[in-house]
């Protein structure tokens, strides 16, 4: 991967950065698609030139994810919150109970959408330990035959991944918006998982949504169409006017990774990445705190702090002047947090954990 002179290293949690070869075809395109004649953005959803798009961005995530066919792809509006009031209209009967893993902010806010439409217990509680690990299975308290058990695979704010799966006795659903596609994906060990686009896949405001056909068939009719992830699926999410350019860029994101190897080479590539950061946070203990607890640190999300408010902001403005942006901590944590999805480079990795060493060392 390479990077050009007039990019800064943006370090922000989402939208993030893009690969560049992505945003090279993507300038091209949105003047003139496929020499159409005209823009990615301007072209009728139903026509020839969006069918090829729409059918090459359903087979290429296909091919990136190694999702069986048993599995339904839909791209979907209004990003990964709308899921957490998506999921229980569709998949929590009257009277049923749905299982919720608590590991951080969304999970909290996907837990209180599910409750106002039906009955949640909350298998596990992370907020008594300020959210600094993944639990294990022995650590959940499920309730018995739930509709389906609800987490969260990478926590943003808080800095935590999952690095193991988690099972329960009904269907399992998985927020993965901030790691999707940085790791292979065991789909045994999940019915759906639904992630939004602007962290590891593309602009905001579009969704992806991969789900099991048997399980979409059970979503009830009387739902609005709009809020029925069965309609949109039998409609080849076209059950509208679909988030036509998000779908475009996904589709480019998903050329891009199958071009660089594949999710197992983003695996190799994410940890080597993740790595030279932690290495050089706990070479300088005295300065710096990380936040997750060992086992369970991301290898998206960097989450750290100096221990004084005064060094976090010289911190920042520090890395600021040498072209390192989005780096502030989440306001529900603070401290400074460094997010490096996918497309962040390598050598970017490399620069930041020097200028850690450099800034404990001067500091």
């Amino acid at each position: 991967m390479t990077t050009t002179t007039d990019r800064i290293l943006n370090f922000s949690a989402g939208p993030a950065t893009l690969p560049e070869p992505v945003l090279e075809q993507a300038r091209t395109d949105i003047w003139n698609v496929r020499e159409s004649g005209i823009g990615i953005c301007e072209h009728s959803h139903r026509g020839p030139v969006f069918d090829e798009v729409l059918a090459e961005a359903v087979a290429d995530c296909r091919a990136v994810g190694q999702i069986p066919e048993e599995f339904d792809i839909l791209f979907l509006q209004g990003g990964a919150t709308m899921q957490f009031a998506m999921v229980p209209m569709n998949f929590l009967p009257e009277g049923a109970t749905a299982n919720y893993v608590n590991t951080g902010v969304w999970t909290s806010k996907a837990q209180k959408e599910a409750m106002k439409l039906g009955n949640v217990h909350v298998a596990y509680e992370g907020e008594a330990d300020k959210f600094d690990h993944c639990p294990k299975q022995d650590e959940l308290e499920c309730a018995p035959d739930a509709a389906y058990l609800h987490y969260c695979s990478n926590n943003t704010i808080y800095g935590t991944q999952f690095n193991h799966t988690l099972s329960d006795s009904g269907r399992i659903v998985c927020d993965m918006s901030s790691d999707i596609f940085s790791k292979p994906i065991d789909w045994n060990a999940f019915d759906m998982i639904y992630a939004g686009a602007q962290k590891n896949l593309g602009p905001s405001g579009t969704v992806l949504v991969i789900a099991r056909k048997d399980m979409l068939e059970t979503c009830p009719t009387h739902l609005p169409s709009m809020l029925n992830y069965n309609a949109i699926a039998k409609k080849g999410s076209r059950l509208n006017t679909p988030p036509a350019f998000g779908i475009y860029l996904m589709g480019q994101v998903f050329k891009w990774i199958l071009s660089e190897g594949g999710v197992t080479a983003m695996h190799e590539r994410n940890t080597r990445k993740a790595s030279c950061i932690y290495e050089a946070l706990e070479a300088n203990s005295h300065c710096y705190t990380i936040f997750a607890k060992e086992g369970s640190r991301s290898l998206m999300n960097i989450s750290f702090t100096t221990n004084e408010d005064v060094k976090n902001e010289m911190f920042l403005k520090e890395a600021a002047s040498q072209g390192m942006s989005g780096l502030k901590g989440h306001r529900d944590l603070g401290g400074i947090r460094a997010s490096i999805y996918n497309a962040f480079p390598e050598e970017g990795c490399k620069r930041f954990a020097e200028f850690l060493n450099t800034f404990a060392q001067s500091h």
